[in-house]
């Protein structure tokens, strides 16, 4: 086992093979990027207690001395940010190997993770996660901060209290999503074989499709405003509820979506548009759907 101990800043270049990181912070930034060659730590600026880095058996790990990956879950989180208080904050940055599983817990660091190959979870209290271009599973917890992922073809599931979720340019595995007041949107370039639930209470959920798309759709919403882009698609409702339901194409994927007082938008995607990559995901404008008021 090899032990190290930072201070101050420092940078940190780890022979051994790694495949598999833990990483636990409080505040600043954790940025983990995939490269082929050694594995590298930097710790460009830090304050409060030292972190304690820790390598054995392939597993590497950085942290402080007090903290436990339980603290990280989501159902224990504004406990443990109470007991948090002494100030501590770091700016971390690694390149590990492709095929390395991540588990990330922080309480407010912004996190940025792209490249990965394996699986990834995350847990945040208020800190923003960034995810970009993984192919394999992935789980995002957090109950402020926001998620952004771009080009995550893996599985991802994530769950927000009042985060806001956007997607550019995925999925092409499942997604799953739930949030209370947290707004969701999609902007999905693949419209064949995707599964995606999305659950929300009252934050708005916009999606749009390309063309062309191949799902059974049913997008629900108890009294929030409805608005949809696709002939095919029929509304419909009782009692102030109103839904979405029908096939686009061969009906291969599933799109399914629910609300109890968010506004919910499907949206169609020009067959023209160019896949231009972006520096970040862009929002939706739900003032621009094809309203449809009348079932």
């Amino acid at each position: 086992m090899s032990e190290w101990s930072i201070d101050a800043p420092h940078t940190l270049t780890i022979e051994q093979p790694v495949d598999r990181l833990k990483v636990r912070t409080i505040t600043g930034a954790v940025n983990v990027v995939a490269v082929d060659g050694p594995t590298r730590l930097e710790v460009s600026e830090i304050e409060g207690p030292p972190l304690k880095i820790s390598l054995e058996d392939g597993e590497l790990t950085v942290t402080y001395e007090d903290l436990v990956w339980k603290d990280f879950q989501w159902k224990n989180l504004s406990a443990a940010i109470n007991r948090w208080r002494t100030k501590r904050r770091a700016v971390v940055s690694l390149a590990v190997a492709p095929g390395t599983r991540i588990e990330l817990g922080t309480a407010s660091s912004d996190t940025v993770i792209s490249g990965i190959t394996a699986p990834v979870t995350v847990h945040s209290a208020n800190g923003a996660i960034t995810l970009v271009r993984l192919t394999g599973p992935v789980e995002a917890n957090t109950v402020s901060g926001n998620v952004q992922a771009q080009s995550v073809s893996g599985d991802l599931k994530v769950g927000t209290v009042s985060g806001e979720l956007t997607v550019f340019e995925g999925t092409s595995g499942k997604l799953k999503a739930n949030s209370v007041s947290g707004a969701m949107t999609l902007d999905l370039a693949h419209g064949s074989g995707t599964d995606i639930s999305l659950t929300n209470v009252s934050g708005e959920v916009a999606v749009r499709l390309p063309a062309p798309t191949d799902a059974q759709v049913r997008a629900n919403t108890t009294s929030g405003d409805l608005s949809n882009a696709f002939d095919e698609l029929r509304i419909g409702g009782t009692w102030g509820a109103r839904q979405v339901t029908g096939t686009l194409g061969k009906g291969t994927g599933t799109l399914k979506i629910t609300t109890v007082s968010g506004a919910v938008a499907l949206l169609r995607r020009p067959a023209t548009e160019d896949d231009t990559p972006a520096d970040a995901p862009r929002a939706l404008d739900f003032g621009k759907t094809e309203r449809e008021d009348q079932a």
